[in-house]
Parts: structure tokens; C-alpha cells; sequence
């Protein structure tokens, strides 16, 4: 940093390419509201959704130009808005204010989103485990009550969250179906614990499924690609399966459009589950449901989550898949190396 009270932020005034838009600049730092810290930031975990906030892609709520990218940022809380005084000098894992800001070598965290990160585990894979072991979590065990015994079916299963949830799901002895795009990719699942690794670009994963099942298919579908795969996905989910909707990689428009066809799921007989990973306090849970209808998860949930997690890498049962590392003056070509699919696993902005 410049001095106390300015910062280094990667900032967009327009979007476009990464390369093209992404700016670093020095400025003001950013103070907390109520019910909110300041997280002086040690590591950048990059997110596809972090994308669209740099091109102009799908996304809810657009942001006013110019702004920092991010949304998520792991390191120390060096300021506290009021009511929030209890988290001074922790060390956080934590999803930013309205989910951009993250950029920046300090960020704004709403404490309905913030989770201490213990010492003794080091970046950068501290750095590595919220996003993708949270909605992976969420969308094994929260929404689809997977079971040991039981069969799951991973798409994208090299990046963060299929990687996570390649691992829990084996460690809670489930059969794991992970497929991926490349032979390394395949590689990387059966190191994480797959049971069937499948290269989409040279196998009918539908068919390979079904007939490694005796035709039954698979308990629960862990979709972070959509429409790409989804037809296929729901032909070889078992009979009162679990579909669990987790993104809409392959084509985001399709996220808030009419898609899904109610007589395909009436002839499927499964479940089809959606999951947010959005912690919220419970007055703010109470306005999310009477103002939208929308149900997002509590802040206990996400800390009951984290301690699991937690217990699970020091156990040696899981870890992070970080693909790659780098400055933080590097940062717009890793996420451009993102945005055309180069890279696996995490990927990290290290800015200490």
C-alpha cells in the first residue's frame, strides 16, 4: 500500500476483455457500516462469476461503474463497523460487500459472510477452501442428502467446487462419477478419490454412467455446468434421484429465462434441487422471503459448515485443488487464463 489511507484496487470503468479493462489504481480505503469489517487482504480467490463483473456478462445486480471485481477475499480484519467489533485481528475467509470489492489489497465483508480461517492452515490453500467446499457441501449433503453407498455423478469435477466435491463426496463413501475435459483433468479426479473419471470430449458420459449402474443411474447429479449437459444428466439419474442445480457455466443467459420443461422431470421422477451460496442474518432472511420469495441460507449453517471443513483438512480427508498462484500485479492474466479455460482448480491472487 501507498500510505494509510489509500490502497491498491484492480478496477474496471467499462467492460470488455480482462486484459483490456482491468486497471490498477490507487484509492481511497474502503470503511465499514454496521454489521460489517475490513478485511486487509492476504489472498484473491478468483471466481467465473467474477467475470461477468468484468465483461458484462449475466448478473443480478450490475454494479456502478468504476469498481473493483471480487467476490471473495481471505486475509486479516483490520477494521470493524459497529456491532461487529468482535472480529478484530481474525484471520477470514469471507464472500465481500454485495459481492464485488474484492480486487483491492483491503475489502468490505458483510459478518453474515465471514469465517475465521484458523493459522494452521496455510495459504494458499486457506485461501482455496470457502466458495467451493461451502457449495459443494451445500449441494451434497444440505440439499441431496447423499449417502454412503449411494452414486453421485460430478460435472466439471477438476475446477474448485467439482474438485471439492469429488472429495466429499468420497470421503462419505459415496460411488463418484467426475468428468472433465481433458485427460489430465481425468487424471486429477481419480487422484481425488473418483471412482469413474470421464472425458467428455471423447465419451458419452450418459452412456458410460448407465451402463456402469446396470442402467439404474446415479442418486444424485452435482450440475455446475447446465444446459451443456443436462439432458443427458437427467437420463441417467435414478429413479427418485436428486438433481442438484448448482451454476449454469455453459450458458449463464439461461439462468434467468424460462428453461426447464415440467413434464421432462414428471417422466424423470427425481428431485430437482437449487442451491445459492448466499449467507444471510436471520432479519435479513426474513426480507429476502416476504419482499422476493427467495430462501438463502443462515450464517450458523455457513460457520457449521466451515468447522466440518476445517476438521476435515487438518484429518488429511481433504484438500484444495489449487491449479495456480500468482502477484497480485499478475492478476488480469490468471483470470483472463480463467476465462479461456486454462486453468484447474483454484485459482489464487496471492497479495502479501
Amino acid at each position: 500500500m501507498t500510505d494509510a489511507a489509500t490502497m491498491r484496487a484492480w478496477r474496471v470503468h467499462e467492460y470488455g476483455d480482462p486484459l483490456d479493462v482491468l486497471q490498477l489504481e490507487t484509492v481511497e480505503v474502503p470503511e465499514p457500516e454496521a454489521n460489517e469489517v475490513r478485511v486487509r487482504v492476504q489472498a484473491i480467490p478468483l471466481n467465473l462469476n467474477d467475470l461477468e463483473r468484468i465483461t458484462g456478462g449475466n448478473m443480478m445486480a450490475p454494479p456502478a461503474f468504476p469498481y473493483s471485481p471480487g467476490m471473495e477475499a481471505m486475509g486479516i480484519v483490520d477494521a470493524c463497523g459497529p456491532d461487529a467489533e468482535a472480529w478484530a485481528g481474525k484471520r477470514v475467509v469471507a464472500t465481500t460487500r454485495r459481492a464485488f470489492g474484492g480486487f483491492a489489497e483491503q475489502a468490505i465483508c458483510s459478518t453474515a459472510a465471514v469465517f475465521e480461517m484458523p493459522d494452521d492452515i496455510a495459504l494458499p490453500g486457506a485461501a482455496a477452501l470457502y466458495f467451493p467446499f461451502h457449495l459443494a457441501w451445500l449441494g451434497l449433503f444440505d440439499r441431496a442428502d447423499l449417502q454412503a453407498g449411494e452414486s453421485v455423478l460430478i460435472h466439471a469435477a477438476a475446477g474448485g467446487s467439482g474438485s471439492a466435491a469429488v472429495q466429499l463426496a468420497a470421503n462419505a463413501g459415496a460411488r463418484v462419477f467426475a468428468t472433465a475435459g481433458t485427460d489430465v483433468k481425468v487424471a486429477q479426479c481419480l487422484a481425488l478419490g473418483a471412482d469413474v473419471a470421464i472425458n467428455y470430449n471423447d465419451a458419452d458420459f450418459a452412456e458410460m454412467v448407465l451402463a456402469e449402474t446396470g442402467n439404474r443411474g446415479v442418486d444424485v447429479v452435482f450440475d455446475n455446468v447446465g444446459e451443456a449437459v443436462m439432458e443427458k444428466s437427467m437420463a441417467c439419474t435414478a429413479y427418485n434421484g436428486r438433481y442438484v442445480m448448482m451454476g449454469f457455466a455453459s450458458n449463464k443467459a439461461v439462468a434467468d429465462e424460462p428453461f426447464v420443461v415440467p413434464r421432462r422431470l414428471a417422466l424423470g421422477n427425481f428431485k430437482l434441487c437449487g442451491v445459492l451460496l448466499n449467507y444471510a442474518g436471520d432479519d435479513m432472511i426474513d426480507m429476502m422471503k416476504t419482499a422476493l420469495g427467495w430462501n438463502v441460507s443462515p450464517t450458523s449453517l455457513g460457520e457449521q459448515i466451515m468447522a466440518k471443513i476445517v476438521e476435515l483438512v487438518r484429518s488429511g480427508a481433504v484438500k484444495p485443488l489449487i491449479g495456480s498462484t500468482v502477484g497480485f500485479d499478475d492478476l488480469p492474466n490468471l483470470i483472463n487464463d480463467m476465462a479461456h479455460r486454462r486453468t484447474t482448480g483454484r485459482a489464487i491472487v496471492l497479495v502479501d
